[in-house]
């Protein structure tokens, strides 16, 4: 359903934990750059976080310690269900703990809210089936938060498989590494229901090998749920694909964002610690290269709120896109038990 291209989109978040706090601090910066949004409305259980406070906490720094919002300016629930009621919400992120996303989600569609829901949307392939037939049905869109796919220097190695202009991609490596979230109250500590850093963290490079190359015809996988090495083999495409995740590292370990990709002509590797963060290798040198000083958060909600005032619906980031997601990850797990570990 499109409307006015210069309406002020209503964004209610649900959950204002690290995430909660990413997504708001994220439509503000997008209102700023012209893509149209207000917050309206905010929910969690905590009445210091309705208050606008918020701790620290994050692999990012994606925002500060001080008030995240002025509380005299939204409304402030305890309730999901009473923001999802709130007439002036259009668009609601859901940034709570993975196994109240699926509900949440199908009750913010039924309710006539557009949806954007954080990763991952359930760790079982089953539970995004049951909301994907529920947003097949609906007007309006729901979008699973999959960064990776509008992070610039992702987007630029996206665009240099796609035309070539490198040569052939040959292989490509991807990193990420940290300690396991302190905060959630002991939820990621439950590997039952965080899933473990292969469901938490890993699944961000996960789907970016999707997004970049497609579904892989074989997946190899050692470690653990706090510690993975994934290998993904194509018949035809690039002859070494590697992710690893992982979040076993002690207390003060720095967080490590890195992809190498070697083409024909040149290698591409970005390094989320150093400045410049993506350089290009060829010719005998290394050069950096200019992206975006935007980041996946920025992306994401800037896409959707573009969808959602002209009506597309051809988003970059699907929830089928979230079941094919699903299903190879549950084909790492299985690697993972073949292996006994």
């Amino acid at each position: 359903m499109a409307r006015s291209e210069s309406a002020t989109v209503g964004i209610g978040v649900i959950g204002l934990g690290f995430m909660g706090r990413t997504h708001i601090a994220a439509f503000a910066k997008a209102d700023a750059a012209g893509f149209r949004n207000r917050l309206v409305a905010v929910a969690d259980r905590d009445p210091e976080r309705r208050a606008g406070h918020a701790g620290t906490g994050g692999n990012l720094a994606t925002g500060g310690t001080e008030r995240i919002f002025d509380p005299t300016t939204l409304a402030a629930y305890e309730h999901p269900q009473d923001l999802l009621a709130d007439r002036k919400v259009e668009l609601v992120s859901i940034c709570t703990h993975t196994d109240t996303h699926v509900d949440l989600a199908i009750a913010a569609l039924q309710a006539g809210k557009h949806v954007l829901v954080e990763k991952p949307i359930a760790l079982a392939p089953a539970q995004i089936e049951r909301l994907l037939a529920v947003a097949r049905r609906s007007e309006r869109l729901c979008m699973p938060a999959m960064c990776m796919r509008f992070w610039p220097a992702w987007e630029w190695l996206k665009d240099r498989v796609v035309d070539r202009s490198l040569g052939t991609l040959r292989s490509v490596k991807f990193q990420r590494l940290g300690t396991r979230p302190a905060w959630g109250g002991g939820f990621y500590a439950d590997l039952e229901k965080s899933g473990g850093a292969l469901v938490d963290l890993h699944i961000h490079d996960a789907d970016f090998v999707l997004h970049l190359l497609g579904k892989p015809d074989s997946v190899v996988a050692t470690g653990d749920l706090e510690h993975v090495t994934a290998g993904y083999r194509y018949a035809s495409g690039p002859r070494h694909v590697v992710a690893e995740g992982g979040w076993d590292h002690t207390p003060g370990f720095p967080f490590r964002m890195r992809y190498t990709a070697i083409f024909e002509a040149a290698t591409a590797d970005f390094d989320i610690s150093r400045d410049p963060q993506l350089l290009l290798c060829r010719d005998g040198k290394a050069e950096p290269v200019s992206v975006a000083a935007t980041d996946g958060y920025d992306g994401e909600v800037r896409h959707l709120i573009a969808a959602i005032r002209s009506g597309d619906r051809n988003l970059r980031a699907t929830l089928q896109d979230a079941l094919e997601l699903a299903h190879l990850l549950d084909r790492e797990r299985a690697a993972l038990a073949v292996t006994g570990v």
